[in-house]
């Protein structure tokens, strides 16, 4: 149909962009973006995306995964891991995986547990709490600590840089100055960080020693390098669950009888976590560009053109879920995209997991019929993040 129209910048995809999403799957499944500004290919069924993510024969990451790379280009690109193609992608990220094993996780779920447990002291006497801000990101950064081997005093700075980066100005596509200035405070901690760490030559066996002493291709990363890597780390560990896990709320909260099943059973918690994560994926998009031709439902796509993956698309594509705008905290998804897939899958999805089945114990052990303040929800507006930015509840207790 002529009047399909997908630009991730609209007011449209942001205000919500799962009816656009859906008629591109049908109409337009390899959809060309071309403007006076941008040009771009964007995939939106899950099949696509998947096999997609596993090719990195044809795709490469080494030119930025974002629209501030790939399509505004603000931002200058760093050499994140996330930003790496093979061979040093694989070199690097095998020898960072062995912080993120479940075995790992499992041994630290005490420590989690009290994060959770000290998030929650101060809102817990309270009539209520915005558990995004006050419970959700005083978790996740201290996880991203945790598992990162950052300094835990440092963990509110941190929190603060990181949500500064993602922050959004209307009229102003793309990151902000101030989101570039919060990126260059996040590398500068880090490279001082590094520089102590040398000075002092000490060595606690965390992903710190392991980016600043590894080598990688024949040399080790310089200290901006690995600082660049560092911030990516934190990053990735901050802000991803505290969005997920408001969007769990809100939606347990638009499903009660959903939410009395947890309650009842809270051994359902994970794959009712599974399912939120399915449901109400933030990252609207990440980015690759081709390397070779590619081709897809009939479209060519030319090399070096950026190609979108429009994961939360394939997260709602009928190919692969049954009845898949139906949120069910009973489904069984053996394949779901929101940690993406692949060369490129998120490293700390075990440690995201452990953070949503105690948190959501937490909340529903302590407060079982908590009601949104639905008035006074605040909606992320970028392009490339949706969900919460705020989650206020009563406790009903």
């Amino acid at each position: 149909m002529s009047d399909l129209h997908y630009d991730p910048f609209s007011e449209e995809v942001i205000q919500n962009p799962h009816p656009v999403y859906a008629r591109l799957r049908e109409e337009a499944p390899c959809y060309h973006l071309k403007n006076e500004k941008y040009e771009a290919y964007a995939l939106s069924r899950f099949e696509d995306i998947w096999q997609a993510s596993m090719d990195a024969e044809n795709y490469s990451a080494a030119k930025g995964t974002t629209a501030s790379h790939l399509l505004t280009k603000v931002q200058p690109v760093t050499p994140m891991v996330n930003m790496m193609d093979p061979p040093t992608h694989t070199e690097l990220r095998s020898k960072i995986s062995r912080y993120f094993t479940p075995g790992v996780v499992r041994r630290n779920a005490d420590k989690v547990q009290a994060f959770v447990d000290e998030a929650f002291a101060p809102i817990q006497d309270g009539a209520g709490a915005d558990l995004f801000n006050e419970f959700a990101t005083k978790v996740s950064v201290k996880v991203a600590c945790l598992a990162n081997g950052f300094p835990m005093e440092d963990a509110d700075m941190l929190n603060e840089l990181v949500w500064r980066f993602f922050g959004r100005e209307e009229g102003v596509e793309g990151m902000t100055a101030d989101g570039l200035a919060a990126m260059n405070e996040l590398f500068v901690y880090f490279a001082e960080l590094i520089q102590k760490r040398r000075a002092a030559g000490t060595e606690d066996g965390s992903v710190i020693d392991l980016v600043v002493n590894t080598e990688i291709g024949g040399r080790k990363f310089a200290d901006e390098e690995a600082a660049s890597h560092l911030s990516m780390f934190i990053i990735g560990g901050a802000e991803t669950f505290p969005k997920t896990f408001a969007s769990g709320v809100h939606r347990l909260w638009q499903h009660p009888d959903q939410r009395a099943e947890l309650v009842a059973d809270p051994s359902l918690i994970p794959n009712a976590y599974q399912e939120i994560l399915r449901y109400d994926m933030p990252t609207q998009f990440l980015m690759r560009v081709t390397t070779n031709p590619v081709s897809f439902h009939g479209v060519e796509i030319p090399a070096d053109k950026p190609i979108m993956f429009l994961y939360p698309s394939a997260n709602r594509d009928p190919r692969e879920f049954e009845n898949a705008d139906t949120f069910d905290i009973h489904r069984t998804s053996p394949r779901i995209l929101t940690f993406g897939h692949g060369v490129h899958a998120c490293i700390g999805l075990h440690w995201a997991k452990l953070e949503g089945k105690l948190c959501f114990e937490k909340l529903l052990g302590f407060a079982p019929e908590y009601e949104v303040q639905e008035s006074k929800l605040e909606r992320i507006r970028t392009e490339f993040v949706q969900g919460w930015e705020s989650m206020p509840v009563e406790f009903n207790r």
